[in-house]
C-alpha cells in the first residue's frame, strides 16, 4: 500500500513539474547516435547484429592453459584468503576475498539461481561482486531499495528490460538469471545486496586527453598507454585503477578511474540540481542526497557507463517497468550530451558515509 500511494505520489510530482512547459514531454534528439562507449563499442551496431553468449563458469584447466599456472594459489593485499585462477573464474562457486565487507553470501548470490545448479549458473556476486559495488558492464545493487530491485529483476523476467544494443552480451545472460530465479531467491538477493552502504570507488577526472586505451567490446576500457594522448572525443572512459586486480584477481576493492568530458561536470550539476529548464531536479525524487527514496534507486556516485545505460535504454523504450515509465517524461527533453553530463556530475557525487555496522 505504502508502494503504491509513494508511486502515484511520484507521478503527480512528475505530472506538475513537468507541465512547466510542452517542450519538457516532446522527446528530442531520438535520432541522436547511440552513446556507444556506455555499451563498450566503438562502433555503431549494423541492422542484424547480435550477441555472442558469455561461456558458462568453468572449474577445470582449459586445452593450452598452464596448469601449474592456472592452479597457482593467489594473495591480495589486506586479505587472508587464497585463490587459484580457476576458483577466480569460476562464477558458480563465488570467491570471498573479504567476507567482513558485507553479510554471509547466500546460496544464490555464491552459487546462482537453484534451477541452474546442473548448468551451473552463475552466482550474482560473480558479476555484480560480494560486496555489489558492481563493475561498469553490470549494474551495482549494493544499498539499492529492496523493492526497486525485486521490480528490476521481475522486469527482465517479464520482457520489460532489455538493451538498446543487440550486442552487449551481459543483459541476455541476466535475463536469463532472472528467468531461473525463484520469488524467494529474488528477493534473497535484493534483501542482501540492499543490507551493503554504498560507498565511494571510483575518482573522477575531467579531461581532453587520456591515456591510450584497449577496448575489451561489450566489457570495458584497459590502460595501456601512461601519456593523455588519446582524445576522450565526447565520451566517458571508466578503467580499473588496477587492471590486474580488478580483472585477473577479482578484488571487490580495486577501484575505478572515471574520465569525463571537460566542463561536463559543471553542466551537469546544473542539470541533476535545477533541472536547467529542460527538466525536473534529481533530488525530487531520488532524494536530496540522491541516495533513493523508498523504491527509486541511489544515483549517487555510481557507474556512469551503467547510468547512461540505463536513460538511454528507457529512452529508446528498451526499459518499459514501473520505473522506466516515470522517468520517460523527465528524460524526453534530454540530449545524449545532455544526459553524458548528469552521469558525469553524478558519478562524481560522494555518498554520505555510512554508520559501522557488524559487516564492516
Amino acid at each position: 500500500m505504502k508502494q503504491q500511494i509513494h508511486v502515484a505520489f511520484l507521478g503527480a510530482i512528475l505530472t506538475v513539474g513537468l507541465s512547466v512547459g510542452a517542450s519538457l514531454v516532446q522527446a528530442q534528439g531520438s535520432d541522436e547516435p547511440e552513446p556507444v562507449w556506455a555499451y563498450a563499442w566503438s562502433t555503431q551496431p549494423d541492422p542484424g547484429d547480435t550477441y555472442v553468449p558469455q561461456l558458462p563458469p568453468v572449474r577445470e584447466v582449459l586445452p593450452g592453459e598452464d596448469a601449474e599456472e592456472i592452479t597457482q594459489m593467489r594473495q591480495v593485499e589486506g586479505s587472508s584468503a587464497t585463490y587459484s585462477r580457476m576458483e577466480v573464474r569460476d562464477n558458480h562457486n563465488v570467491i570471498d576475498w573479504f567476507p567482513g565487507d558485507h553479510p554471509p553470501m547466500p546460496d544464490i548470490i555464491q552459487h546462482g539461481p537453484a534451477s541452474l545448479v546442473a548448468e551451473r549458473g552463475r552466482g550474482c556476486g560473480s558479476c555484480h561482486l560480494p560486496n555489489g559495488k558492481g563493475r561498469p558492464e553490470n549494474a551495482p545493487p549494493a544499498g539499492q531499495p529492496i523493492a526497486y530491485t525485486i521490480q528490476q529483476l521481475q522486469d527482465m523476467r517479464d520482457g520489460l528490460r532489455y538493451t538498446v544494443d543487440p550486442r552487449k552480451p551481459n543483459t541476455h545472460t541476466m535475463i536469463a538469471l532472472a528467468k531461473a530465479m525463484t520469488d524467494e531467491e529474488m528477493r534473497e538477493s535484493a534483501e542482501y545486496f540492499a543490507a551493503i552502504p554504498w560507498t565511494p570507488w571510483m575518482r573522477v577526472i575531467e579531461a581532453d586527453l587520456i591515456p591510450e586505451m584497449h577496448l575489451e567490446p561489450g566489457n570495458m576500457y584497459i590502460t595501456v598507454g601512461t601519456e593523455p594522448t588519446e582524445p576522450l572525443a565526447g565520451r566517458i572512459v571508466e578503467t580499473p585503477e588496477d587492471e590486474h586486480q580488478a580483472n585477473f584477481l577479482r578484488n571487490p576493492r580495486s577501484g575505478w578511474v572515471v574520465y569525463v568530458p571537460v566542463g561536463s561536470l559543471d553542466k551537469g550539476e546544473d542539470l541533476v540540481t535545477t533541472g536547467a529548464g529542460k527538466t525536473i531536479q534529481c533530488g525530487i525524487c531520488h532524494g536530496p542526497d540522491l541516495m533513493g527514496l523508498a523504491n527509486i534507486p541511489g544515483i549517487a556516485g555510481r557507474s556512469p557507463s551503467y547510468m547512461m545505460r540505463q536513460l538511454y535504454d528507457m529512452k529508446r523504450g528498451t526499459r518499459a517497468g514501473l520505473s522506466a515509465q516515470l522517468m520517460q517524461p523527465v528524460i524526453a527533453n534530454l540530449t545524449v550530451d545532455d544526459m553524458t553530463a548528469i552521469v558525469a556530475y553524478l558519478a562524481s557525487v560522494k555518498p554520505p558515509t555510512p554508520a559501522p555496522t557488524d559487516a564492516q
